[in-house]
C-alpha cells in the first residue's frame, strides 16, 4: 500500500494556515458532547489534555505514573528550540526547517517541519504567559544557546533542568482544567489495549496499578502520546517504566508503526560502570557549548587527563568537523566517539569513554559562569562518579536515547486507524533519521498546544458523540483479553526473572541493532529474539496476584512487548540498506566514513503492519518529497 500523508498543496509558507481554515470545526455547544481519552500526560500529553479541556472537550487523562507531572518529559535537560532570532545571528523559521529537514538525514516530511518551525515561536510565548523561568541575560532579556546540528544560538532554557520547568507549566494548565471539571485525571493507570470498534478507535483498556482492575474507558477518539521506546535496549537514559506497550498494542489492533529501527544514540552520557546498572544518565547536549571533546592521541593512554599535555589531545570533533565543531548532531557525534574507542584511545574503565573539558571555558568565562549554565548538572555528574567536573574532564560515552521512529501518522496527527491519534515521540513524523537536540520538547508541546486542537475537531466534526458504550461487545472482548494475557503470565511460574530476559534482550539489541549495524548482525538478532521470547514465554517467574500491586506483572507485560517489538526493529533495520542518521549500516558508507544514503531506493517512511507473532510483517511505504529543501549529501564538515 501506499501512503497518503495528506500533506497540503501549494507554497509550504502558507501550507499550516490553509489546512487550518480548510479543515472542519466544532461549535463551542457541541465540543461539550465530545469525550477524548489522552494516555500519556508529558510535554505532548499534558499540553493535549490541557488545550482541549480549555477548548471545552470532555477530556479523560491517563498517566501510568503517580502523578502527571513525574511524566519523562521531566527528565529532558538542555533546552527547547524557537526561531525567534532574539541574538540576531542570522535565524528564521526558513532556517530552523532547513535545519531539522537536514539534520534528520532527509527522512521527514516537509509539510510536518515546517509547521513545527511555524509554531516554535508561539510554544515560546505559551510557555512564558505560564511562567516557565526560562533563562534571561543581564537586561531581563530571554536567552539562547546552541544545540547540536545549528550554527545559530536558537534554544531557551532553564539551566539544566528545561523538561522539568515546561512540566510544570504545562502540568499548572491541566490543573486548572482538573479543577474546572473538563479533565478526569487518572494516575497510576497503564494502556493494556485499544478498543477498535467498526474500524475505528472508540476507547481504551487499561490496569489499575493498584487495585489491578482492569477496565474500560470509551471516547469517541484516542490520543496516544506515550513517548518512546530505547528502552528496548536495556540500558537507556529513559526512566524505567518507558515501554513501547501503548504504542505497541495499538499496533497489534492495526495501527501501523513507521520506521522503528530511527533509534538516537546520544554521545554524552556517564558510561555504564557495572554489569548489574539498571539505567544510564544523560549528560546535556548543552554542555557541548563550553565542554571541549577529546581523546588521548595514543592508544592505551591511562594518565590523568590533567596530566596529559594539549599536543597530545586529539580534539576529533573540532578536527573532523571544523564548521560545527564540537556542536555536531548526535548521530555523528555518537559515532566518531565510538570510534576514539574501538581506536582503542577511549579513557576509563573498559575504554569506553572519552573526555568533555570545561577547563577551556572556565578560563574564558570563570567557574561561577559555567556553575550559573550547567551548576546542576555539574552536581548530578558528582553524585554518580565521585569527580569534580570543575578540576577535571567529565567521562563521556553514547547511550540510546530517543525514537524517532513511532506509529505512522498523517498531517493531522492521525494514524491509519480513525480516531487514533499519535503525539510526540510516539509517532515517527518530523524528526527524521536523526533528531536534533533541543527538537523533542518543541514536537511535544506544538503536538499538544497548536496541532491536535484543531485537526482532532476534523474527525469529530464528521463523528456522532457517544456511539459506543462500556458495554459494548468489544470492550469486554478487550477486558477478557487482557486479564487472559495477564493470567498467562502468572502462570507461567518459570525459574528467570523478568529483569534477566530484559538485559538480555537489550544486550541482543546493543550489541547487533545498536551505533553500529551490518547484514550479518542484524539477521543474527532476528534469529535470536524469537528463540529468546520462546523461553520467556516457558520459563519466566512472575510472583503475586493480578488483583494487587504488582509490579513484577507491570514489567514482564512491557519486556513481553520488548520481545515482539525487537523483532520489527531489527527486521526495519535489515530491510533499509543504506545509512541515514541514526541508522549506520557499517556497509553503507563513504570513504571517510560518514553514513551513504540511497536516496534512489529508500526516500520513503517506511510503515509496517502487524500480522500476527511469528508472522512476517507487511511493509507499506510513503514516498517522501523534497521541493524546499533538495536532497544534498548530509555534511557537518
Amino acid at each position: 500500500m501506499i501512503l497518503d500523508g495528506k500533506c497540503p498543496k501549494g507554497p509550504i509558507q502558507t501550507s499550516w494556515d490553509r489546512h487550518r481554515f480548510d479543515l472542519k470545526l466544532v461549535n463551542p455547544a457541541n465540543k461539550r458532547k465530545y469525550k477524548v481519552l489522552v494516555v500519556g500526560t508529558g510535554l505532548a500529553g499534558g499540553a493535549a489534555a490541557a488545550t482541549l479541556g480549555e477548548l471545552g472537550y470532555n477530556v479523560e487523562a491517563f498517566c501510568y505514573q503517580d502523578s502527571a507531572r513525574r511524566a519523562h518529559s521531566i527528565a529532558a535537560q538542555g533546552g527547547i528550540n524557537a526561531a525567534k532570532n532574539y541574538p540576531n545571528d542570522g535565524d528564521s523559521i526558513y532556517r530552523l526547517f532547513y535545519d531539522t529537514i537536514k539534520g534528520g538525514d532527509f527522512r521527514a516530511r516537509e509539510a510536518d517541519v515546517w509547521r513545527l518551525a511555524q509554531v516554535s515561536n508561539n510554544i515560546i510565548d505559551q510557555c512564558v504567559a505560564q511562567g516557565v523561568p526560562f533563562a534571561r541575560d543581564y537586561a531581563g532579556y530571554l536567552d539562547n544557546r546552541s544545540f547540536g546540528g545549528a550554527q545559530v544560538s536558537r534554544t531557551f532554557y532553564a539551566r539544566g533542568q528545561t523538561g522539568q520547568q515546561l512540566l510544570l507549566g504545562a502540568y499548572s494548565a491541566l490543573s486548572r482544567q482538573v479543577k474546572a471539571g473538563t479533565v478526569k485525571l487518572f494516575a497510576r493507570t497503564e494502556m493494556l489495549d485499544l478498543v477498535v470498534v467498526d474500524g475505528e478507535a472508540k476507547g481504551i483498556t487499561v490496569r489499575d496499578l493498584i487495585t489491578g482492575e482492569i477496565r474500560t474507558h470509551v471516547g469517541d477518539a484516542v490520543v496516544l502520546c506515550t513517548g518512546g521506546y530505547v528502552n528496548v535496549f536495556y540500558l537507556s537514559t529513559n526512566a524505567m517504566g518507558c515501554s513501547v506497550t501503548a504504542n505497541w498494542r495499538a499496533h497489534k489492533k492495526g495501527a501501523f508503526f513507521a520506521n522503528p529501527c530511527y533509534t538516537q544514540i546520544h554521545p554524552t552520557c556517564i558510561p555504564q560502570h557495572g554489569e548489574h546498572q539498571s539505567k544510564l544518565t544523560l549528560m546535556s547536549e548543552s554542555l557541548r557549548n563550553d565542554g571541549r571533546c577529546w581523546a588521548p592521541k595514543k592508544k592505551g593512554d591511562n594518565r590523568h587527563p590533567n596530566d596529559i599535555p594539549e599536543d597530545e589531545r586529539d580534539y576529533y570533533l573540532e578536527r573532523k568537523y571544523p564548521s560545527f565543531g564540537n556542536l555536531a548532531p548526535r548521530d555523528i557525534a555518537s559515532r566518531a566517539a565510538k570510534e576514539q574507542c574501538d581506536d582503542g584511545r577511549g579513557v576509563g574503565p573498559g575504554g569506553r569513554g572519552v573526555n568533555l573539558d570545561f577547563s577551556d571555558a572556565i578560563k574564558r568565562v570563570g567557574e561561577h559562569t559555567i556553575r550559573e549554565r550547567y551548576g546542576n548538572l555539574f552536581e548530578m555528574y558528582e553524585k554518580i562518579t565521585d569527580e569534580n567536573a570543575y578540576k577535571q574532564p567529565m567521562r563521556m560515552y553514547p547511550a540510546p536515547h530517543y525514537s524517532m521512529g513511532g506509529l505512522w501518522v498523517d498531517y493531522n496527527c492521525e494514524s491509519n486507524v480513525p480516531g487514533l491519534f499519535v503525539l510526540g515521540e510516539a509517532n515517527f513524523s518530523v524528526h527524521g533519521a536523526n533528531r536534533l537536540g533541543a527538537s523533542a520538547l518543541m514536537q511535544g508541546l506544538a503536538d499538544g498546544y497548536f496541532v491536535i486542537p484543531y485537526t482532532i475537531a476534523n474527525y469529530l466534526a464528521k463523528t456522532k458523540p457517544g456511539t459506543v458504550k462500556a458495554d459494548h461487545p468489544e470492550c469486554k472482548k478487550s477486558v477478557e483479553d487482557v486479564k487472559a494475557y495477564n493470567n498467562r503470565l502468572l502462570n507461567i511460574n518459570g525459574k528467570r526473572t523478568v529483569s534477566e530476559f530484559h538485559r538480555e534482550l537489550g544486550k541482543i539489541m546493543w550489541e547487533n541493532v545498536g551505533m553500529a549495524r551490518s547484514e550479518e548482525s542484524l539477521k543474527d538478532a532476528i534469529k535470536r529474539i524469537p528463540a529468546l521470547r520462546e523461553e520467556f514465554w516457558k520459563n519466566v517467574k512472575v510472583t503475586g496476584k493480578g488483583e494487587e500491586l504488582n509490579q513484577q506483572l507491570e514489567n514482564a507485560g512491557r519486556v513481553a512487548d520488548f520481545l515482539e517489538f525487537g523483532e520489527l526493529m531489527a527486521k526495519d533495520a535489515l530491510h533499509r540498506n543504506e545509512s541515514c542518521g541514526g541508522h549506520f549500516r557499517v556497509e553503507h558508507q563513504m570513504p571517510d566514513g560518514e553514513a551513504k544514503r540511497d536516496d534512489e531506493n529508500y526516500c520513503y517512511v517506511g510503515a509496517w503492519e502487524f500480522k500476527g507473532v511469528d508472522k512476517e510483517p507487511e511493509l507499506h511505504k510513503e514516498p517522501l518529497t523534497f521541493e524546499n529543501v533538495h536532497l544534498a549529501v548530509r555534511s557537518y564538515k
